[in-house]
């Protein structure tokens, strides 16, 4: 999957490793996590895979950069990708797991485990406020204006997302509480 990622961002506009990791940080990362380590590592297979191409471009001071673009080959694989009948929805939800068998706990500390979904949610959205500012920014970057409804819409739903996560952890609390 981030494979596809960074291929979608190179498509925008060619970028060096940091500037994938910079734009990454600023909107991926919202929903797909990734070290800068797996970044240089996955951007190693794409070019093994001649999904992208490498620019070593020299500089006086400073150490040479490796600026990357996508290949006619990486934007059909983009292509290909965006298109597959896999629409990635899984039911493999980490806190679901965990809250299955908090019944070997008391409720007490089950209470400390939602409040605790609520303050990470709280904390999720509140990530989110600068969000709209750094797609105007890309947008500009980019000159691609209709692209950011899109980036609009992932946001929107990772909002969306953390408010019902709050809503179910105060629910639990709740119910923990009437016990």
């Amino acid at each position: 999957m981030l494979k596809h990622g960074i291929l979608g961002l190179l498509n925008y506009h060619e970028m060096t490793g940091y500037e994938i990791m910079e734009v990454f940080r600023d909107s991926l990362n919202y929903f797909w996590d990734a070290k800068t380590s797996q970044i240089y590592r996955e951007l190693q297979g794409l070019e093994q895979k001649e999904w992208v191409s490498k620019t070593v471009v020299l500089q006086a001071k400073r150490p040479d950069k490796n600026v990357y673009s996508i290949t006619a080959a990486g934007l059909l694989e983009l292509l290909r990708w965006l298109a597959d009948d896999d629409l990635g929805l899984r039911a493999r939800t980490p806190v679901l797991m965990k809250v299955f068998f908090l019944g070997e706990r008391s409720a007490e500390e089950n209470i400390r485990y939602f409040e605790r979904i609520i303050k990470s949610c709280e904390w999720f959205l509140k990530s989110l406020e600068p969000v709209p500012q750094h797609i105007n920014t890309y947008k500009a970057i980019v000159g691609q204006e209709d692209k950011a409804l899109y980036w609009q819409m992932t946001v929107e739903y990772g909002r969306r997302s953390m408010q019902m996560q709050i809503e179910w952890a105060q629910d639990c609390i709740r119910r923990l509480e009437g016990k």
